[in-house]
């Protein structure tokens, strides 16, 4: 019996609200990097790497916990992906003296592992918990999570820790914000114990219960990822998702130090920036995967969405140094819209190349995707701007984009969740 569950937006939202979390532990140091270089006295480039730790533990890890989720279920990934991300949280606040560096390296690479549990959720908790005419959308939102607490992250740092000279403020500020992660990742992980369940009593579409009703015993974890890897579709939109994602992964760690160099004394516009870029994607995103649900055009829209990606970074690039902190921030709110917004359709157009196939794992392998190209972008762009300047590592970015589009010009729309629905509802 197909029936929806009341349920089901509790657990989004409580998913959402533990990814905001975590995403907001990934982009805190980045956001204001000079200051953390300053109170510990480290170069650019090792803050660089708190935010990098995100991206490197992800790639070994990813095929244990997808393995996990597909043996164990949703339930116990959301509990260690919140105990983990409360974990890292606490760890951080024993690392408020310039000396203890290597502390808050650690509490990062513990929220890196909560990230690991969570970065490949929403695609999976949308088809376990979502009906077919709103799973796009409800894929949307548990992305948007994430995105809200990259832009909290832009927003918060700057407003918290002001550039003050005296180390002991500095410290002191740096203390509020350490507690406040703490205490609402710990309210979040207490609320997942009693909350999050497993899956709902009846599945919710055609498709998912087709899946239910398959014998354990056929499936088969490596046979799935082989199954992935031969598929052509599937490995296009592999990287050109990587691409994408990389180039926007690259953006968010260096905003900060590309725009104080153009505009010194501005963090707090600098993270503005930052929170316009996320809070536009997130209405591109819903505004994405509501039209999924309505029109079923998942070729043509990620291929117009990537286009404008493209045309947006190239208009960012060219109007940085323009001395208009302004145009900044309409150029960058337009590239957020679409780059921020591409994120749950990479996801969506996955799970439908690759059903039926689990979401966790054709999602996991486009997030080790973005990973790999985010670490080479960051880096590189991070170099280009040190020994040249910000306009050509931004164009770095641009060719990469231009390659992505070309990319996904040549994906088939081989619909097959689409088409499991259709034949279920016609039987």
């Amino acid at each position: 019996e197909v029936q929806l569950s009341r349920l089901r937006w509790a657990v989004l939202l409580l998913f959402s609200s533990y990814s905001l979390c975590n995403a907001f532990q990934w982009i805190q140091y980045g956001s204001i990097n000079n200051i953390f270089v300053r109170f510990y006295d480290v170069s650019a480039f090792a803050i660089d790497w708190l935010s990098m730790s995100y991206m490197l533990v992800y790639i070994p890890l990813l095929f244990p916990v997808a393995w996990l989720l597909d043996k164990r279920g949703l339930r116990l990934i959301a509990l260690a992906g919140s105990a983990l991300n409360a974990m890292g949280a606490w760890v951080k606040l024993g690392s408020l003296k310039p000396h203890l560096f290597p502390v808050t390296v650690l509490g990062q690479v513990i929220c890196a592992l909560a990230q690991v549990f969570i970065l490949g959720m929403p695609s999976r908790i949308a088809s376990v918990w979502f009906g077919s005419h709103e799973v796009s959308t409800a894929c949307s939102i548990a992305v948007f999570g994430n995105q809200l607490g990259i832009a909290a992250g832009f927003l918060v740092p700057p407003v918290l820790i002001p550039n003050v000279e005296d180390v002991e403020k500095l410290a002191y500020h740096i203390s509020i914000m350490f507690f406040m992660t703490a205490g609402v990742a710990s309210a979040l992980f207490i609320l997942v114990i009693i909350v999050f369940k497993e899956k709902p009593l009846h599945p919710p579409s055609r498709a998912q219960a087709m899946i239910q009703s398959r014998p354990t015993a056929e499936y088969s974890y490596m046979q799935s990822i082989l199954r992935l890897l031969r598929n052509a579709n599937f490995l296009l939109l592999m990287v050109t998702y990587g691409l994408n994602v990389g180039c926007f992964y690259a953006l968010s760690t260096l905003l900060n130090r590309m725009v104080i160099h153009h505009y010194p004394g501005e963090e707090v516009n600098a993270g503005r920036i930052g929170l316009t870029i996320i809070l536009s994607g997130m209405v591109g995103a819903l505004i994405s995967g509501i039209w999924l649900d309505k029109t079923k055009t998942y070729k043509q829209t990620t291929l117009v969405v990537y286009i404008m990606s493209l045309v947006g970074m190239i208009v960012y690039t060219f109007t940085l140094s323009l001395g208009h902190l302004w145009v900044v921030f309409v150029t960058a709110g337009s590239l957020g819209f679409f780059m921020t917004g591409y994120l749950p359709l990479g996801f969506e157009f996955a799970a439908e190349l690759t059903y039926p196939e689990s979401e966790g794992t054709s999602s996991g392998l486009l997030n080790v995707s973005a990973q790999i190209f985010g670490i080479a972008f960051t880096i590189g762009q991070g170099q280009i701007m040190d020994h040249f300047d910000t306009k050509a590592g931004n164009l770095l970015l641009c060719s990469f984009l231009f390659l992505g589009t070309i990319m996904t010009a040549f994906i088939k729309a081989d619909l097959r969740r689409q088409q499991a629905n259709l034949e279920n509802e016609q039987t």
